[in-house]
């Protein structure tokens, strides 16, 4: 059983931000497996669906980034996922837009959402697909502006392929293992 969570923040206003790329390929992956994020519990919208002959919760924790940590470990503790069978999407402002790296564990590198999850699970030894938005051009330009900002009508198709290619990354690790996404997804 696994725990596929996209993290972003709720509501009308941050749609199509680059902070909310993970909330947009969790939407892309329940189009795509026929799964309908209806079920409201653990402060998430979430759906089931079986990828790779596995069980799999899509999540959209409801908690906004930075508490993203507090939605995921109560499903957890729940379901009684082991923290290796949480997948996190996350956006990456060191990558640039539409690059894709698969991790199978590490630090929080600054984002308050892996922040929070890594403090709630105690641990930092869950996969994540991180997402490329790129970073703001000007080094005096506020990061919160930055990632609460939208995709220029320039980013969209790029950052459309990188949905496709993060759920090629979700696919992977839970049929072959993260050993095998990273090399099949981050040498590109």
């Amino acid at each position: 059983m696994y725990i596929i969570a996209g993290l972003g923040n709720p509501g009308k206003q941050y749609d199509m931000t680059r902070h909310n790329i993970g909330f947009h390929t969790i939407d892309y992956i329940a189009d795509k497996y026929g799964v309908r994020l209806s079920k409201l519990k653990f402060k998430s919208v979430y759906g089931e669906a079986m990828i790779a002959g596995e069980k799999v919760y899509l999540v959209k924790p409801q908690t906004f980034m930075n508490l993203s940590g507090d939605a995921i470990a109560e499903m957890a503790q729940f379901y009684k996922v082991p923290t290796e069978n949480i997948i996190v999407i996350n956006d990456d402002i060191s990558l640039d837009a539409g690059r894709i790296r698969v991790r199978g564990k590490g630090s929080a590198g600054g984002h308050n959402g892996l922040k929070s999850i890594i403090y709630r699970l105690n641990s930092d030894e869950f996969p994540r697909v991180k997402m490329g938005v790129g970073a703001p051009k000007h080094e005096d330009y506020n990061l919160a502006d930055f990632v609460l900002g939208r995709f220029t009508s320039e980013e969209i198709p790029v950052m459309e392929e990188a949905i496709r290619k993060a759920e090629t990354a979700v696919y992977e690790i839970i049929k072959n293992g993260i050993q095998s996404a990273m090399n099949r997804c981050n040498s590109k």
